[in-house]
């Protein structure tokens, strides 16, 4: 993997409470400086990022309905539809936690069908490009058979990507979901690992599980990690430029 193509895996994020707009400015400049896929931001900064982001090759991403997915369905559609017509590219949205965990499935499935459909045609209204959509399942909570059937949800809502986790629960991504996530949806959706992702051992793991997108805080010191070349597979592979 060259160095391009592992900055194109990174959403680099901040989501924290406490981020201020310095905070926003300086993960913007990070991620133009180094090609990231995007930033992912609270939807209060998503001007901000996009009007910071305009000459770049990042995308700007909002969460929606985060951490526990928890809103009500009309709630998310004008969330959703607020952030794209304020420039948002993408779009984290996190399933409805507690319907899921409720049995209440098609309400879960309905609120994410909901959303792609209101974001992408607002996009078509605003005249952007189509607007990726990636649901959150939160596997920390979820039992195995769960997680395959939020994957199925999740597919069949037309999300465009799943992703593990918020980064906010007790436990991130895992080797071990990212491949059962992987194996469980087609071909033509996504898996985002997310959560506990700090070295380039760590991308370097998820990515060789499957992942094709990384959400990270740390996507700085991954890179430079990389670079550095001073990391080796679990195969022995030396891994840098």
């Amino acid at each position: 993997m060259h160095v391009e193509e592992l900055a194109k895996t990174i959403d680099h994020t901040l989501l924290r409470p406490d981020g201020t707009a310095r905070d926003v400015e300086r993960l913007c400049r990070e991620a133009a400086d180094y090609h990231f896929a995007t930033v992912c931001v609270l939807p209060y900064y998503v001007p901000l990022a996009h009007d910071l982001l305009k000459s770049a090759d990042v995308k700007v991403c909002a969460v929606i309905a985060f951490p526990y997915g928890a809103e009500g369905a009309r709630t998310k559609v004008v969330a959703a539809e607020e952030a794209v017509r304020r420039g948002a590219d993408e779009l984290d949205v996190v399933m409805n936690i507690p319907a899921m965990l409720s049995g209440d499935f098609g309400r879960v499935r309905d609120e994410l069908a909901g959303v792609v459909r209101a974001a992408n045609l607002c996009a078509v209204n605003s005249g952007t490009g189509p607007v990726i959509v990636k649901g959150i399942i939160e596997t920390c909570y979820l039992t195995r058979k769960m997680k395959k059937l939020a994957c199925a949800i999740v597919e069949n809502a037309g999300c465009d990507f799943v992703k593990t986790s918020t980064g906010t629960g007790p436990r991130g991504a895992t080797v071990q979901d990212v491949q059962l996530l992987r194996d469980c949806v087609g071909a033509h959706v996504g898996v985002k690992a997310s959560g506990g992702i700090r070295t380039y051992r760590d991308a370097a793991r998820m990515i060789n599980a499957g992942a094709a997108r990384l959400g990270t805080s740390a996507g700085v010191a991954i890179v430079e990690d990389y670079l550095a070349g001073s990391v080796t597979t679990s195969s022995g592979d030396r891994l840098g430029t």
